[in-house]
């Protein structure tokens, strides 16, 4: 019944990260960590385990949905790269940064931050994309409906936000992109489905740096690593898919109620032990 539980969880995992852009990691790893609780099965998950696993799962997460999407001709390659100037040495520290952490301040601190991201998915669509100034680089983008809206970014900036964002990766296991998505809209007035798009090729090259440190390190567990995988494949398409077809408000709102529910339980767990 654990296994396919699994396999159910990194399914719906990867097609919501997939539609959003989030990688997934914010809906494993909470799942593990509260999952320890409640069955002997999942006793032996650490902060430092459900992160290094949620890692590795992350990489064929991001890669299907990748490949998904450079069918669509949705991903920024160049800005993708520009962001993971950042965002691979930020996993790293992350990484060294998670693996002496205790299980319960773990638990407090992934809590407040998951409902801190549920804040952000809640206004982001009330926020204006920030006028661009300066000149850095400029990119355009021309959607099927044949409209061309042009955006640009800094390089310093786009690193240092991602340098950010890669470190939260490699501390809590997630993909990023709850942060980098919304920065990508609002900062540097990225189309939202091409934000999506790009930030899944810089999760999967982000999961691959953070998921060696951690396997160098002992974090995965493998045989969940396995039943969690192929799900994540088949749901990174799907999400892709589907994320072409909708705009994925429906789809936030429900993650909004999950994550805020999902991160009072987690620190509610870290309080009381």
């Amino acid at each position: 019944m654990e296994w396919i539980l699994l396999v159910i969880l990194g399914f719906a995992a990867a097609i919501l990260g997939s539609i959003m852009g989030l990688g997934g990691g914010i809906i494993i790893v909470p799942a593990l960590m509260v999952l320890s609780a409640y069955t002997v099965f999942f006793e032996g998950i650490t902060p430092q385990t459900a992160v290094g696993t949620s890692l590795l799962v992350m990489i064929f997460t991001g890669l299907s949905s990748t490949l998904a999407y450079m069918k669509q001709k949705t991903v920024d390659y160049k800005a993708a790269l520009i962001f993971f100037c950042g965002s691979g040495p930020g996993a790293l520290f992350g990484v060294w940064l998670n693996k002496d952490i205790n299980t319960n301040n773990f638990l407090v601190f992934f809590g407040c931050f998951i409902i801190i991201v549920s804040f952000i998915l809640m206004v982001r669509k009330y926020i204006k994309p920030l006028k661009r100034r300066g000149t850095g680089i400029i990119r355009s983008y021309t959607a099927p409906g044949g409209e061309t809206v042009t955006y640009g970014f800094q390089p310093s900036v786009a690193i240092a936000i991602s340098f950010v964002v890669g470190m939260c990766s490699g501390l809590f296991g997630i993909g990023g992109g709850s942060m980098m998505v919304p920065a990508m809209i609002l900062l540097f007035g990225f189309p939202p489905h091409l934000a999506v798009a790009t930030s899944m090729l810089m999760i999967f090259l982000s999961a691959i740096v953070s998921s060696v440190s951690h396997i160098s390190l002992g974090n995965v567990e493998w045989l969940y690593a396995l039943a969690l995988i192929p799900g994540a494949w088949y749901g990174g398409k799907i999400g892709a898919a589907i994320n072409r077809k909708m705009t994925s408000q429906a789809v936030v709102n429900m993650l909004r109620i999950f994550l805020v529910i999902i991160g009072i339980r987690l620190i509610y767990q870290g309080i009381t032990g």
